[in-house]
Protein backbone atom coordinates (compact mmCIF):
# COMPACT_ATOMS: atom_id res chain seq x y z
CA UNK A 1 0.00 0.00 0.00
CA UNK A 2 2.68 2.38 1.36
CA UNK A 3 6.42 2.31 -0.19
CA UNK A 4 8.56 0.81 3.22
CA UNK A 5 10.87 3.21 4.72
CA UNK A 6 13.36 0.78 4.78
CA UNK A 7 13.81 -1.80 2.09
CA UNK A 8 12.63 -5.52 3.71
CA UNK A 9 15.79 -7.38 2.50
CA UNK A 10 19.10 -5.06 3.23
CA UNK A 11 17.92 -1.85 5.48
CA UNK A 12 18.74 0.78 3.14
CA UNK A 13 16.80 3.86 3.73
CA UNK A 14 14.41 3.68 0.43
CA UNK A 15 11.43 5.75 1.36
CA UNK A 16 11.84 8.94 1.03
CA UNK A 17 12.85 8.87 -2.57
CA UNK A 18 9.44 6.89 -4.05
CA UNK A 19 8.27 10.59 -4.33
CA UNK A 20 11.34 11.49 -7.03
CA UNK A 21 10.64 7.89 -8.80
CA UNK A 22 7.08 8.69 -9.07
CA UNK A 23 7.51 11.81 -10.63
CA UNK A 24 10.21 11.02 -13.15
CA UNK A 25 8.67 8.18 -14.60
CA UNK A 26 5.44 10.27 -14.83
CA UNK A 27 7.42 12.63 -17.00
CA UNK A 28 8.40 10.66 -19.22
CA UNK A 29 11.80 8.32 -17.72
CA UNK A 30 12.29 4.83 -17.71
CA UNK A 31 12.06 2.96 -14.65
CA UNK A 32 15.73 2.00 -15.45
CA UNK A 33 17.34 5.60 -16.06
CA UNK A 34 15.11 6.76 -12.46
CA UNK A 35 16.63 4.62 -10.43
CA UNK A 36 20.07 4.71 -11.69
CA UNK A 37 20.06 8.18 -10.76
CA UNK A 38 18.49 7.85 -7.20
CA UNK A 39 21.77 5.56 -6.47
CA UNK A 40 19.26 2.25 -5.89
CA UNK A 41 21.70 -0.07 -7.46
CA UNK A 42 21.33 -3.34 -4.89
CA UNK A 43 18.60 -5.46 -7.05
CA UNK A 44 16.47 -6.00 -3.51
CA UNK A 45 15.81 -2.29 -3.27
CA UNK A 46 15.30 -1.97 -7.20
CA UNK A 47 12.51 -4.62 -7.09
CA UNK A 48 10.74 -2.74 -4.05
CA UNK A 49 10.62 -0.13 -6.47
CA UNK A 50 9.78 -1.80 -9.67
CA UNK A 51 6.70 -4.33 -8.02
CA UNK A 52 5.43 -1.70 -6.30
CA UNK A 53 1.23 -1.61 -6.41
CA UNK A 54 -0.29 2.30 -5.02
CA UNK A 55 -3.57 0.92 -3.56
CA UNK A 56 -4.41 3.93 -1.06
CA UNK A 57 -7.20 4.80 -3.69
CA UNK A 58 -8.86 1.60 -3.41
CA UNK A 59 -8.08 0.31 0.11
CA UNK A 60 -9.58 3.70 1.29
CA UNK A 61 -12.92 3.21 -0.42
CA UNK A 62 -13.31 0.60 2.26
CA UNK A 63 -13.24 2.66 5.55
CA UNK A 64 -15.53 2.00 7.78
Amino acid sequence: MIIPIRCITCGKPVGHLWGAYQAGVKKGRTPKAMLDSLGIERYCCRSLFLTHKDLIAEVGAFKR
